[in-house]
């Protein structure tokens, strides 16, 4: 069977697809809304074919393409959309129209602008508002409709209602009412029971779609009372109406022999469910309460109840304390205990006195110098305490430690500061309170800080441990054309010091070649200094003049001395002569001769060179090294001549002698120090002029003397040697 209801056309004229519903509504019930597959082959045969084809009642409705008769959105599986539809072209597509007739996709649907004018599709509803007696679903049909009945009805307008069993209560009372006929759908029944009486199961039933009802019918019965007891050293007595111990039910109590019952004798069982008093009990006849002992413990077991007949209490005593009377009473049939009640006592530690500088003091809990008793002890100022703080006397009658003492007060162990010496006194122990140290210093060293220290009550000294300085001596420094080369053993230009001087080349040092630094900031001389070395003074040549200039002193290292001839003579020589470090002229010393003299031939000797270190002076007579030339040869200071002191040129052109050489002056060998070593440099051979020594000790030793030694001019070291040590 095809669809649903009947269906109409516009056949007059095309609307917008408002104007197509306002028409539809207009006139019949809406636009149509397409359910199945039949209903639109059905459409497609029964509809004339236009070009415009229709409107159906589907639109956008805030983006979704919804039904608007029921107002429910368009489901995928009720899509039946043209291929590639919808295409919303020009994004204003929102209306849609079912093509009728049409030679492709006959039957499917397409969205168009709602302002496209088209038939109307309508649709007229069979069904009406009082349709399936108001109890079911109205479905419409083609030309007419079918009733889909509600739960609980039935007939082809549902209106019968389904039947539940009649109800009969059980020893209670019922109640019904029934909306669609006796016990029938939906009726319901309420059910209660009479005083004394509970009732189990629903207290209400209704009678369902299923023709049966919601639960069982319930059922009374009467309300019990808790289940009594025979109480303890008792007996229980009861009768019953309807159940044990339900409504109505009846019981007596009693006591046995030395019991007394406490509450009522009989009880009865209520409609409440509870009964007419609480349930007494048997108490055994009572013994006075009894308590622990002060400072005791007490531990009963109790056989009918606290403190009476039966129980039995045992005594102790807490640790540090003796129990005085019986261990152990009973609580007899009369009422009384077995005797009278002990007590406690505390246990006694031997008597403390106070020690020896120090104070003591006590407290005491349960008498003096007993277990609890706390003893604190001190100590008087400049002292500390040598163990426990305090002492606690003990459960065993013994001190929770041995008496302490008390000593004096300690400060940090002095030592004598470097180069010094410590003396000290103490007056309760090795640098302990009311110790004084004096300190001092060796010679060449002063004190620098307190003399003396003392120790005081707070562990400290009274002030910084002082140190020993060395003494200085003012400064030195190089000569003008001179050098200072220093060694310090304890500090710059201080006691010890050892600086040794020396010339540049040219000069020649006058005064001490090195200096110490004594204990008293002194120096063992005078600062020296350096003058130039000077040459035989020059004088004018006969028939001739002289013109020197000097730079350090007349006829000194550096002067130049010229040469010249009155008229008509000839200078024979150097026209300039310069004074060097040597001590002697560059060259020999040139003459004026006549230009018409006939130069006699002379006999010449061998040209003698200058000694190294040393300087020569010569005199010629008749020409430079020539016959009765006379030359005259020394050494610089540290340098000693080998070899004449002069020689002559004679009528055989020979000298009067070897040529002398200028040997440095030596020093007594040295040997490294025990537990040292000795490093040396040897300007002109070894422990000669001018040699020097550093000596330096092995790691925990300390050098004691001069670290440079030099040779000196005279032959012997600037200082002595020094020792290592330990």
């Amino acid at each position: 069977e095809v669809g649903a209801w009947t269906y109409h056309y516009s056949d007059q004229g095309d609307y917008t697809w408002q104007e197509a519903r306002n028409y539809c509504q207009s006139f019949f019930t809406d636009l149509v809304a397409i359910q199945n597959k039949q209903e639109i082959e059905y459409l497609n045969q029964s509809l004339p074919f236009h070009g415009r084809y229709y409107w159906i009642g589907i639109r956008k409705l805030g983006g979704t393409w919804t039904w608007v008769g029921t107002k429910k959105a368009l489901t995928k599986e009720a899509e039946n959309w043209a291929a590639g539809e919808p295409n919303n072209r020009r994004s204003n597509q929102d209306c849609v129209e079912i093509y009728i007739k049409r030679p492709q996709e006959s039957g499917k649907w397409n969205d168009e602008p709602c302002s496209r004018r088209k038939k109307a599709l309508c649709y007229q509803a069979s069904c009406q508002p009082l349709s399936c007696s108001q109890r079911g679903e109205c479905v419409e049909t083609i030309g007419s409709y079918r009733c889909e009945c509600y739960p609980g009805f039935r007939g082809p307008e549902c209106q019968e209602a389904v039947q539940c069993p009649k109800l009969q209560p059980e020893g209670g009372l019922m109640n019904c009412s029934h909306p669609y006929g006796d016990f029938s759908y939906n009726s319901t029944c309420a059910f209660w029971c009479q005083e004394g009486f509970e009732q189990q199961g629903a207290g209400a039933l209704r009678c369902l779609a299923s023709q049966q009802w919601s639960a069982d019918v319930p059922t009374c019965t009467a309300i019990t009372c808790p289940v009594l007891r025979a109480p303890d050293q008792g007996e229980l007595n009861c009768s019953h109406l309807h159940e044990d111990f339900a409504f109505g039910s009846s019981c007596d109590f009693s006591c046995q022999t030395g019991f007394v019952l406490k509450g009522p004798e009989s009880l009865e069982c209520t409609a409440t469910g509870t009964w007419t008093g609480d349930a007494p009990h048997c108490e055994a006849i009572a013994c006075p309460v009894l308590s622990a002992p002060d400072q005791g413990a007490l531990n009963c077991s109790h056989l009918h109840g606290d403190f009476s007949f039966g129980s039995t209490c045992a005594f102790s005593c807490q640790m540090g304390f003796v129990l005085m009377g019986s261990e152990n009473l009973d609580c007899t049939a009369t009422g009384t205990w077995t005797g009278d009640a002990p007590h406690c006592e505390a246990i006694t530690c031997p008597v403390l006195s106070a020690p020896e500088r120090g104070d003591l003091n006590c407290s005491h809990l349960h008498g003096d110098f007993a277990f609890g008793s706390a003893c604190a002890f001190s100590c008087q100022m400049g002292f500390a305490l040598l163990g426990s703080v305090s002492h606690e006397c003990t459960a065993t009658g013994t001190w929770t430690g041995d008496a302490p003492r008390c000593e004096a007060i300690t400060c940090p162990v002095l030592s004598a500061p470097d180069r010094g010496e410590l003396t000290c006194s103490h007056l309760h122990g090795d640098f302990t309170f009311g110790s004084t140290c004096v300190f001092s210093c060796q010679l060449g060293f002063a004190l620098k800080g307190p003399e003396s220290l003392e120790c005081t009550a707070t562990g400290t000294w009274t002030g910084d441990a002082p140190h020993c300085e060395a003494i200085t001596c003012p400064m030195l420094s190089a000569p003008d054309q001179g050098e200072l080369n220093c060694s310090h053993l304890h500090g710059n230009f201080t006691f010890g010091s050892t600086c040794a001087f020396s010339c540049q080349t040219g000069f020649a040092l006058k005064g001490p070649e090195s200096l110490e630094c004594t204990a008293t900031g002194t120096w063992t001389g005078d600062a020296p200094h350096c003058e130039a070395i000077t040459c035989p003074v020059l004088s004018a040549p006969d028939r001739g003049d002289l013109n020197c200039s000097h730079l350090h002193g007349d006829f000194a290292f550096g002067s130049t001395c010229a040469f010249s001839c009155q008229t008509g003579f000839e200078l024979t020589g150097p026209d300039s002569r310069e004074c060097t470090a040597m001590g002697t002229w560059t060259g020999d010393a040139p003459y004026c001769e006549g230009r018409a003299t006939a130069r006699a031939q002379t006999i010449k000797c061998s040209a003698l060179p200058t000694p190294v270190m040393g300087q020569a002076a010569c005199s010629h007579l008749y020409g430079n090294f020539t016959f009765g030339s006379t030359c005259a040869f020394s050494c610089q200071t540290g340098f000693v001549l080998v070899g004449p002191e002069s020689l002559k040129c004679t009528a055989t052109g020979t000298w009067t002698g070897a040529m002398p050489r200028c040997a440095a002056v030596s020093c007594p060998v040295l040997d490294p120090p025990s537990r040292g070593q000795l490093s040396c440099s040897h300007l002109h051979g070894n422990f000669t002029y001018n040699s020097s020594c550093t000596f330096s000790c092995e790691e925990g030793f300390v050098r004691m003397g001069a670290e440079l030694l030099r040779c000196a001019a005279t032959g012997n070291w600037t200082r002595h040697r020094p020792v290592c040590a330990g």
